[in-house]
């Protein structure tokens, strides 16, 4: 009879760890009553399978019977399609069969013993759903946002896994020892290989995000540059205007004395529009967020965006400056590049941002078309590496605490953060 509880267990510890893996659609509610409310019914099936035909025959017939309407159920609630849901459904069916061929290696080399099968299944199960939870799941969501090929040949490796632990080595984990032995030393192997692809994707992603802060370290570096330039270009102008000046106030006194004040006013008036032409646009006050505000509005404008900012944000900040600097960095360029899909004269970034009573930020932009959003509620791109901003915002605001929210509604999508 412990054979069929192992089963069972077994059936539903799989259900469990594709849920902790799974990019839902659904609610967590309704995935959660659709995913468990399948798995009871095979669990049922399975019982009586054991009851009427016994134990050897729901070994036999366990794979196709379980594992189909799983993926089907899977693929039913799941957001990810292809060759990410095969990786997810593989993955966790080499997770729940590594466990079991342990927990099998333990019980025979233990002599039999019921309690040490228990143990083993307990001990491993409280390592390997927070490890699922906490880190596969938060991994596989990033790489999969970035890594858009290469998953059939992973996806290969882990099916032949599959095939050679169900369907070319006979016996079930825990009868013979050389079965479980052999069984065990396969999924240790492919557990090898899955740790290299895991330190492969970690290394792309370390890769991609550190060339995305450089590319945004030098988005500031560049705001600053061309804000220093333009206040030398400010300051040369005064200059020019100041060495001119003795000359137009001779002029202007000169015309007044004659009687021709308009002259004399048109004259002082083109004065002042050339010096009002020539001042720098401070679009707020703390410099490396005026650098940045400066070079994104700038690109927009070039690329026939119409900007409307409303920006009153104090000198003194609750956040570090170049922290924000680099949130509003990512968030202006992804609705530039929103924008750059749209006909020119639908191209609109809006911006607001005030300290008080509380830092609150808004980014909002026209979209193409309809936006769609992960579990985690962040913007989908279907593009390689990109993404990469959205979760740099979700980072910096878990970090401080702040409410953030991406939201798409009647053709904008819109970014907001309060503090």
């Amino acid at each position: 009879m412990t054979n069929i509880w192992v089963m069972l267990y077994y059936t539903a510890l799989g259900a469990t760890l594709f849920l902790l893996l799974l990019e839902r659609r659904f609610s967590l509610g309704k995935t959660c009553a659709i995913v468990y409310g399948v798995t009871l019914l095979l669990m049922v099936m399975d019982f009586w399978i054991d009851r009427l035909l016994g134990f050897d025959w729901l070994v036999r017939l366990y794979a196709p019977l379980n594992h189909v309407p799983i993926a089907l159920t899977m693929a039913f609630v799941s957001r990810n399609r292809g060759w990410h849901l095969v990786f997810q459904l593989l993955s966790t069916v080499m997770l729940a069969m590594l466990l079991q061929h342990v927990s099998a290696l333990v019980f025979l080399l233990s002599g039999r013993r019921s309690g040490a099968l228990l143990l083993t299944y307990a001990v491993l199960t409280a390592l390997l759903v927070p490890y699922v939870r906490y880190f596969l799941r938060p991994l596989y969501l990033r790489i999969f946002r970035q890594l858009r090929r290469g998953w059939g040949l992973i996806c290969l490796v882990l099916a032949a896994y599959y095939a050679i632990v169900i369907y070319l080595v006979p016996g079930y984990a825990g009868e013979t020892m050389w079965a479980t032995m052999f069984k065990s030393a396969i999924s240790l192997l492919i557990v090898g290989f899955f740790s290299v692809v895991l330190f492969l994707f970690s290394s792309i992603q370390r890769e991609t995000e550190a060339r995305h802060s450089a590319e945004l370290a030098a988005l500031q570096i560049a705001g600053l540059r061309s804000r220093m330039d333009a206040v030398r270009e400010a300051e040369e102008v005064v200059r020019l205007e100041r060495h001119d000046l003795r000359h137009r106030l001779h002029t202007a006194a000169e015309l007044v004395r004659q009687g021709r004040t308009g002259e004399a006013l048109n004259l002082i008036g083109a004065a002042q529009a050339r010096l009002e032409e020539s001042r720098p646009v401070r679009w707020c006050r703390p410099p490396v967020l005026d650098a940045v505000f400066s070079t994104c509005f700038g690109q927009a404008g070039r690329q026939g965006i119409r900007v409307e900012a409303e920006l009153t944000l104090d000198e003194t900040l609750p956040v570090d400056e170049a922290e924000l600097a680099m949130v509003f960095a990512n968030a202006l360029e992804n609705a530039i590049h929103a924008c750059q899909a749209l006909p020119e004269g639908e191209r609109v970034l809006r911006c607001k941002a005030i300290s008080r009573p509380g830092l609150m930020l808004e980014v909002a932009n026209p979209c193409a078309g309809p936006v769609d959003f992960d579990g985690e509620g962040l913007p989908r791109s279907e593009k390689t590496g990109h993404g990469l901003g959205s979760r740099s915002i979700r980072a910096f605001c878990q970090k401080h605490g702040a409410l953030c929210r991406f939201e798409y509604r009647d053709g904008w999508f819109t970014l907001r953060i309060i503090f």
